[in-house]
């Protein structure tokens, strides 16, 4: 970890040991954030850009400025949002659940109070993301289900639960064995802990797709937890049908949506 700071401006950087020859890129983040020399990936509140540094693909996600209340909790009661992206992972990976390994988390204060925050993570090669089930019929994209399910059963019996389990936050993609391989992203909301058999059917729900889709994957998750398929697929649908009946109420939804 390094820090510097002045009577006003106080930046702290923490880096992964491993990637420890980016510390002088990484001083200069926001200089590198602003230029046009890497690649973007996402832009809205939180900004997100693609970097090849010194042979190393990185991602760094620069955080908005939290609202007034929000920055004085991050600065004083709770762990920023980054700072929690970057711990996380390294639990995750102890327990053998893919997620992009941590590089680096870069925050600003002004007058002692938390800005801007970074959090760099190694870019993730899988080019899929589970956006693409929400239209798809179940019975062709089966292997994936059973896949996935494998995945979740895994994550879940190993204590973890990621509270955002939504289409934008799991990557996928065959390696190179033919398998498929699944990356959980956005890890700043995770809870560690046992994680029931219901709950861990619950987990689902904000997840897309047809109702087909849902009902295979719950007995996939079920034959993977030893537990009872009508049971996690009635849990699975429940939790569906609440989210996305309050989700529709106040956006719109980008996929065909069906209850039954």
């Amino acid at each position: 970890m390094s820090e510097w700071h002045d009577n006003i401006h106080c930046m702290k950087i923490i880096v992964n040991p491993k990637y420890a020859v980016l510390q002088k890129w990484l001083t200069h983040i926001a200089t590198h954030f602003e230029e046009s020399n890497g690649k973007q990936l996402h832009k809205s509140r939180n900004c997100i850009k693609a970097f090849e540094v010194d042979g190393i693909s990185i991602n760094v996600k620069r955080y908005g400025i939290p609202s007034w209340p929000n920055r004085l909790i991050y600065s004083f009661l709770r762990a920023p949002k980054g700072l929690r992206a970057y711990r996380y992972p390294f639990r995750m990976l102890a327990r053998g659940v893919e997620t992009p390994e941590s590089v680096a988390y870069i925050e600003e204060r002004h007058g002692g109070i938390i800005s801007t925050t970074y959090y760099v993570s190694i870019q993730c090669p899988y080019l899929r993301r589970f956006y693409e089930m929400g239209d798809a019929k179940a019975e062709d994209v089966k292997d994936i289900i059973r896949a996935f399910a494998r995945f979740s059963a895994h994550t879940h019996e190993v204590g973890i639960l990621h509270l955002d389990y939504s289409p934008g936050n799991i990557l996928f993609d065959r390696n190179s064995e033919g398998e498929w391989c699944f990356s959980l992203v956005d890890t700043n909301r995770m809870r560690f802990g046992t994680v029931s058999v219901k709950k861990g059917c619950q987990n689902f729900a904000r997840l897309w797709g047809q109702p087909e889709f849902f009902r295979m994957l719950a007995q996939a998750y079920a034959e993977e937890r030893h537990a009872d398929p009508s049971q996690c697929t009635k849990w699975v649908m429940d939790a569906r049908r609440r989210f996305w009946k309050r989700f529709s109420r106040k956006h719109p939804v980008k996929y065909h949506l069906k209850f039954t």
